[in-house]
């Protein structure tokens, strides 16, 4: 957005947050900047995306987008989430190592978006196993008393980035 072309489009969201706090925003950027979408989702991930323009390939990428915030859910480019999350391994170490196996398991069902049922359906778990897991996770990537954004997006794109910087590189 004009005039200096850098985060206008994050204040602006920001702005229409304070104003009508139930309006969804998708963002559309050039940049591949994870302060820009840390920015945006600041205030909570509820109703908010950040994509980059260069990545979405049709109508139905951006109109899904747009669905799935418009019903309240977030959506982040994950080239934004594999730099945000790279960042903050190289700079913390990843608190993912002290997720046990199983925790990581319930973990990668977060991360697809799965609900607690999903999660317990597909690992073959209770309901409340899995609530005790994902309390368990929240404790160890502490986000116990994170309210300002979603404890599940929070360790999803935690989740994501450990995975994207797990790759081998070519």
């Amino acid at each position: 957005m004009p005039p200096s072309r850098s985060n206008e489009g994050t204040q602006a969201a920001t702005a229409l947050r304070d104003s009508h706090p139930t309006v969804g925003v998708v963002v559309l950027s050039q940049y591949a900047e994870p302060t820009y979408a840390l920015a945006l989702l600041d205030a909570g991930s509820d109703g908010r995306g950040y994509l980059l323009k260069e990545r979405l390939h049709d109508g139905a990428q951006l109109r899904s987008a747009v669905e799935t915030v418009a019903e309240g859910g977030s959506v982040i480019d994950p080239k934004v989430v594999e730099l945000l999350v790279s960042a903050t391994a190289q700079s913390t170490g990843s608190p993912l190592a002290e997720l046990t196996q199983r925790e990581r398991e319930v973990l990668a069902e977060i991360a697809q978006g799965k609900s607690n049922a999903a999660i317990g359906d597909s690992l073959v778990l209770t309901k409340r196993s899995v609530e005790k897991h994902i309390n368990s996770i929240f404790l160890k990537l502490d986000l116990a008393d994170f309210e300002s954004v979603s404890k599940r997006v929070k360790a999803a794109l935690l989740f994501l980035a450990d995975e994207a910087n797990a790759r081998p590189t070519r």
